[in-house]
């Protein structure tokens, strides 16, 4: 059965919704602020998630944006406001509904299915991904597990997307603007978030920006990700080894001729 997360201040409301979507056989988890619905996501696995606006801690509109950092959740925005503007701004922040309070529970029910079927229908059309392999990095999409050198990677969910997708595309120039849309489903964002995953990538490939293996960072460009290069060992020149002189000797005084006189000292 669905497992839903109601991110919801109004107690009223919250309640109504957990006693319904209870008696429609869906698992329930509910939490009044942003910062809760983030530790939620974080630790729990949901299928869809209703998000309200007006929470007492951060907007709901920079709490989408947050979620959309750490999961693919589909999240469904229930709030009074109306504005056609804003609604457009947040499904392209990564909403996937919308509805305006106030709504009725056979409404809410409909755009819950509705929503779960695409995200099943592009679950299931998905050809199931083989191993991709880059250098000493092995990832099984399939299994969501990543090696390097035959050591078990400890990725975030969002490290693990983000690695996938560029080898996936070994040694192709990855432009950020692709990769909101790819690896975090927006269509527009901060370059930072990138940055900050790459640097936490980086740190358990084992290399930094300034001396990179894998991940290379091209100013103004983008990101790739290609094997790298052989270490090429350079030979050290023979040493050449130079014969030592000989020894030079004083020569040997002459043995004296027996019946020589033998000369004495001077006094």
């Amino acid at each position: 059965m669905p497992s839903v997360l109601v991110v919801e201040d109004d107690q009223f409301v919250r309640s109504a919704l957990i006693r319904h979507l209870t008696e429609a056989s869906h698992t329930v988890r509910s939490v009044g602020t942003a910062l809760e619905a983030l530790r939620e996501v974080a630790h729990f696995r949901f299928d869809v998630v209703i998000l309200d606006l007006g929470l007492p801690d951060l907007d709901g509109a920079e709490a989408l944006k947050m979620l959309r950092g750490i999961t693919d959740v589909p999240v469904i925005i229930a709030t009074a406001r109306d504005d056609e503007a804003e609604i457009v701004r947040l499904l392209n922040d990564g909403a996937d509904d919308y509805l305006t309070k106030p709504f009725s529970v056979e409404h809410l029910a409909a755009r819950m299915a509705a929503v779960l079927r695409r995200s099943r229908a592009t679950t299931g059309e998905a050809t199931p991904p083989r191993v991709i392999r880059v250098g000493g990095l092995a990832i099984d999409p399939l299994r969501r597990q990543a090696e390097l050198d035959g050591a078990r990677l400890d990725l975030t969910r969002r490290e693990f997307d983000l690695l996938t997708f560029l080898a996936g595309r070994p040694g192709v120039v990855v432009a950020r603007k692709e990769l909101l849309a790819e690896v975090w489903q927006q269509s527009y964002g901060d370059d930072q978030t990138i940055d900050v995953h790459l640097s936490w990538l980086r740190r358990k490939l084992g290399e930094t920006a300034a001396r990179p293996r894998y991940l290379h960072t091209l100013r103004g460009v983008g990101v790739k990700l290609e094997p790298p290069l052989p270490e090429v060992s350079v030979p050290e020149p023979p040493v050449r080894e130079l014969p030592l002189p000989e020894p030079r000797l004083a020569p040997l005084p002459e043995p004296p001729v027996p019946g020589a006189p033998v000369a004495e000292p001077p006094v």
